[in-house]
C-alpha cells in the first residue's frame, strides 16, 4: 500500500489509505440536510449582487468623465468577485438541481457579467478538485509559481527567475489574475471541446463589447484606460487573495499517490477562521476543507458542516488545518520561499 507523499515547508507526514472513512461523514452530512439546495439564500444573494452590479454601472453613467470614477472601478472590482463566487457555486451545482439550470445561471454571472467562461472554469476547477495540490494533475499548481521543490529546480530562463523570487513576487503578480482568467476563457472557447462553445463565445463577446463601450463612451481615453487597469487589477487581486489561503503551503502530492478521498482533500486544504463578514468577503471559500469534501454543498451550509468535519477528522487522527487570514498568507509565502531555495 502506497503512503501519502507530502511536500510542505518542513514536514513529510504519512497517512494510511482507508476509503471507507468518508462514508460515515457523508451519512452524517446527508442526515443533517446539509446537501439540500438553498433556493431562498441564492435568490436573495443573486438579487443583492445584481443590484450592486447595476448600481456600479449606474454610478459610472451618472458620474461622467471624472477621475472620481476610479472609486467606481474599485467598487465594480468587488462586485465582479462576488459574481465570480456565484459562478463558482453554479459550476459545482450548488444552486439548482439540474446541470442545465446551473450552466445557464453560470453563463449570465460568468460569461456575460464578468467575462469568465463557465465552461472553462467548471472543467478546470473539477480537475483541481479531483487532484488537489497534485504535481502534474492539478491545474492550479501548474501555473507561473512553483509549489514543489522539484518544479522549482526544473525552472529555466524567466521561470527560474520567477521561481527564485516567487514569495516576493506573489502579491505584485495578483493584479494580472483577471487578465489570465479572461485569456484562459477565450482560449478555451476557441480551442477546447467544451460544450456550447458558440453560446459561450457569444456571451463572452457580448460582455467585452458592452464593458468596453460603456467605459470608453463615458470616460476620456486616458481615464478609460486607467479605469480598466484599476477595475481589472483589483478584481484579479481580490480573486488571488481569496484563492491563496486555500492550498498554498499545504501538502503537495505526487501524481501516483493513491491516498483515499477523505485524506486527500483534508490534508491539502486549509480553512480560514473568521465570522460572517469573512464568509461574505471570501465567498465561503474560507471553509475550504468542507467545500472540497462536499463540492455540491450550498455555501450557507458549510459553516454548519464544519463541526461535523472537524470532529470526524479528530476521531481519525487526521490534521485539520485552520488559521487566521493573515497567518494563512504568511504560511503560503513561507512555503513559496522554501521550495524556491536552490
Amino acid at each position: 500500500m502506497r503512503n501519502l507523499v507530502i511536500e510542505t515547508a518542513g514536514q513529510r507526514p504519512t497517512a494510511p489509505v482507508r476509503g471507507s472513512d468518508y462514508a460515515g461523514l457523508l451519512r452524517q452530512v446527508r442526515q443533517a440536510g446539509l446537501l439540500d439546495r438553498r433556493p431562498r439564500y441564492y435568490a436573495w444573494k443573486t438579487a443583492g449582487v445584481a443590484t450592486a452590479f447595476a448600481g456600479g454601472w449606474a454610478a459610472l453613467w451618472l458620474g461622467g468623465d471624472s477621475w472620481w470614477q476610479l472609486g467606481t472601478a474599485a467598487f465594480l472590482a468587488a462586485v465582479f468577485a462576488q459574481l465570480a463566487f456565484l459562478g463558482h457555486d453554479a459550476g459545482h451545482k450548488q444552486i439548482f438541481r439540474t446541470r442545465r439550470a446551473n450552466h445557464l445561471y453560470g453563463l449570465f454571472v460568468g460569461n456575460l457579467a464578468t467575462g469568465v467562461s463557465i465552461g472553462w472554469w467548471t472543467s478546470n476547477h473539477n480537475r483541481h478538485h479531483a487532484h488537489p495540490n497534485t504535481d502534474g494533475a492539478d491545474p492550479d499548481i501548474m501555473g507561473v509559481l512553483a509549489h514543489s521543490g522539484e518544479r522549482a529546480a526544473a525552472g529555466k530562463g524567466w521561470r527560474r527567475f520567477i521561481f527564485r523570487y516567487q514569495a516576493w513576487l506573489f502579491f505584485p503578480l495578483l493584479p494580472l489574475e483577471a487578465g489570465s482568467l479572461h485569456y484562459a476563457s477565450v482560449r478555451a472557447v476557441l480551442k477546447w471541446p467544451i460544450p456550447h462553445r458558440i453560446r459561450e463565445g457569444a456571451f463572452l463577446a457580448a460582455h467585452a463589447i458592452a464593458y468596453l463601450a460603456a467605459v470608453f463612451l463615458i470616460l476620456s481615453p486616458a481615464k478609460a484606460l486607467v479605469f480598466l487597469a484599476v477595475q481589472q487589477g483589483l478584481f484579479g487581486f481580490y480573486m488571488g487573495c481569496t484563492f491563496a489561503p486555500n492550498h498554498k503551503g499545504m501538502a503537495v502530492l505526487h501524481a501516483d499517490d493513491d491516498t483515499d478521498f477523505l485524506r486527500r482533500q483534508v490534508l491539502t486544504s486549509r480553512n480560514v477562521r473568521g465570522g460572517p463578514l469573512l464568509d461574505f468577503a471570501l465567498g465561503g471559500l474560507n471553509y475550504q476543507i468542507e467545500h472540497h469534501l462536499f463540492p455540491s454543498m450550498p455555501r450557507p451550509a458549510l459553516r454548519t458542516a464544519q463541526p461535523l468535519v472537524r470532529s470526524h477528522c479528530a476521531d481519525l487522527g487526521i490534521p485539520y488545518a485552520e488559521t487566521s487570514l493573515l497567518d494563512s498568507y504568511s504560511q503560503a509565502l513561507r512555503h513559496l520561499n522554501t521550495v524556491a531555495r536552490p
